[in-house]
């Protein structure tokens, strides 16, 4: 039986053009070619392709999985999926953000979020084979010399490579400082690269001919930790300046993880055994150039979550709808039946309520950061794309973390909803949760997004993102503060965003003369921080819907499901906040016992 998807393109429009203004933005900015007419094409036909062709392969993946050749070290990926790579090549779609002189369609990078949603949440494993590609582009297109654009970065746009990102190694996870991997000069200007990565995303499949990655190395003279790393372009197979490819590079995928989701996703063991490549960027300066292509992952992996809190929701609306059990509390709502269908339930309620109201504000949140990215890189403002800049830093944590953390919870309550039938595979719910476990791991897990949050962007940069964040939320309530019909949210909005503010300095005075309060209050910023996001864009989406030609039905559950929000939702925050307020010492103070362990 398993899950079943449909893309929501009703609430994926709303978020574009409602709600963020996507038309007069991409006009803005310089996209002619992104009209209304262009991105609702768009939409359609990434639906079709999405609900058609990789919805029906999220099954058979997860059962069947990867499989990997001791002897030749290919891996060979389930039924299906290379021709639905081959068909997605085929309408264009891996450049459809990628820019036009590269061999892309040159739309801008919101316009490819809803297409990156629907991916996820169809069949979420398929989707990480051209995942790290983007992040590929964007590191080629800024740090790439105009050669290695030729002949690494048209490839990859036009689908016919694929790219990784290689970083981690078996004895240092997140901490890159201690890599190992090393660079070593030749006398042609490649260098010979030699190390073994861990956890590499799409490291060897059948989808391409060739695989680039992008290697994280020390050259011999590098100074140590940080500093000295510098980045390298290791193809699978060699490429000759001129874009030639020649003979197989020494590559070697060493291994498959066994995991507890995504089984379909090809996560690699790399071996490097003097593998000729390229310097990218300046020497020593590979950490700049690595997140270039780790910000926009962060982001993509937030989407995941999104699209399979979605998904779960999708298939527990529909089975609640339809399955009877018990009666309801105030009489029997369906007479002529046996049973009433779960959904009058108040508990059964109380999950979909949250579902939707995470995925619903999740969405706008996600895709109002994606927006960041074509402002801070497209506008002709210097302080408006320096102001999105200092919000995308802000916000980049929030949806990469909340939203997969929120996957997690959607997915358990889509779960939930299903009784025993949930975790009985042939109703799929439980791949959704095992594969939403994983988003909140990989490019960086949640108590790392909480560090660079509270850390880097509320710290060290001064809470600039957050100044902005700040301001939208005066703004928004400043103009709807003599508004009876948004008394309900403007005035919890205002006191959740001052308490945000507030806990900041507090948290910053106290580390003044205990640095463990930033990591102790890291990870209950983060959430209420989370939250306090999702209150404004619900607020905003409940003014955009009334703003809108939409039906009265649709402005209702808006509102309605605003509602909800700030009264059983946005409470969360008070809990976070006395946890922030508590301070290091009960959790640095506390011994562990170990005797008898």
């Amino acid at each position: 039986m398993g899950s079943s998807y449909r893309a929501p393109l009703n609430d994926m429009r709303f978020a574009l053009y409602d709600v963020l203004g996507a038309e007069a933005l991409f006009a803005k900015l310089g996209f002619t070619d992104a009209t209304r007419d262009v991105l609702d094409a768009v939409l359609d036909e990434a639906a079709r392709f999405n609900e058609t062709v990789l919805a029906p392969l999220n099954e058979i993946g997860d059962r069947i999985g990867c499989t990997y050749d001791k002897a030749t070290g290919e891996v060979r990926t389930p039924p299906g999926f290379r021709e639905a790579y081959l068909q997605f090549v085929e309408g264009g779609w891996p450049g459809l953000v990628s820019p036009v002189e590269f061999g892309g369609q040159g739309l801008p990078h919101l316009a490819g979020v809803p297409l990156k949603e629907m991916i996820d949440a169809a069949n979420l494993a398929w989707g990480n084979f051209p995942l790290l590609s983007h992040g590929a582009t964007e590191a080629l297109i800024h740090h790439g010399e105009s050669w290695q654009q030729d002949a690494f970065l048209k490839p990859i746009v036009e689908g016919r490579w694929t790219g990784t990102m290689c970083l981690t190694e078996p004895h240092c996870g997140t901490d890159l400082g201690l890599l190992k991997t090393r660079a070593e000069p030749q006398a042609d200007g490649t260098y010979s690269i030699t190390g073994t990565k861990i956890f590499i995303t799409a490291g060897e499949h059948d989808f391409t001919e060739n695989i680039v990655h992008l290697v994280l190395a020390r050259l011999p003279d590098a100074p140590a930790g940080v500093k000295g790393i510098s980045l390298f372009i290791v193809p699978k197979m060699r490429v000759s300046r001129d874009g030639a490819m020649g003979e197989r590079n020494a590559v070697r995928c060493g291994a498959l993880e066994h995991k507890m989701g995504i089984h379909a996703s090809a996560t690699c063991v790399i071996n490097f055994d003097d593998a000729q490549g390229y310097l990218i960027g300046q020497p020593n300066k590979g950490l700049m150039a690595m997140f270039t292509m780790m910000n926009t992952a962060r982001l993509a992996v937030g989407l995941q979550g999104l699209g399979l809190s979605d998904r779960a929701y999708q298939n527990a609306l529909r089975y609640a709808q339809e399955r009877l059990q018990m009666r309801s509390l105030s009489g029997p709502k369906q007479p002529s039946k046996p049973a009433d269908p779960i959904i009058v339930h108040p508990d059964v309620r109380r999950m979909l309520l949250t579902c939707k109201s995470l995925i619903e504000g999740g969405r706008v949140l996600g895709y109002h950061a994606a927006s960041l990215v074509d402002i801070a890189n497209h506008s002709t403002d210097a302080n408006e794309r320096e102001q999105a800049d200092a919000l995308l830093g802000f916000v980049t944590p929030i949806v990469k973390a909340c939203l997969t953390e929120w996957g997690v919870e959607c997915t358990y309550h889509a779960l939930q909803c299903y009784g025993g039938h949930g975790y009985i595979a042939e109703h799929g719910m439980e791949q959704l949760a095992r594969d939403a476990r994983i988003t909140t791991l990989y490019e960086g897990t949640t108590g790392i997004q909480a560090l660079d949050l509270m850390g880097r962007k509320i710290m060290q940069q001064q809470g600039a993102g957050l100044r902005v964040f700040l301001g939208m939320v005066d703004a928004f309530c400043s103009a709807h503060a003599n508004d009876e019909a948004f008394a309900e949210f403007v005035g919890p909005l205002r006191a959740a965003a001052a308490e945000s503010q507030a806990l900041a300095i507090e948290v910053g005075k106290r580390a003044a003369s205990n640095p463990e309060e930033i990591g102790a209050a890291a990870w209950d910023y983060l959430f209420h921080s989370g939250y306090v996001a999702l209150a404004y864009w619900w607020a905003r989406s409940v003014a955009a819907a009334d703003a809108s030609t939409r039906s009265a039905a649709f402005k209702n559950a808006k509102r309605e499901t605003a509602r909800f929000y700030f009264e059983r939702v946005l409470p969360r925050t008070l809990s976070h906040a006395q946890a922030i307020r508590a301070g290091a010492g009960s959790l640095m103070g506390t011994q562990f016992d170990t005797e008898g362990v």
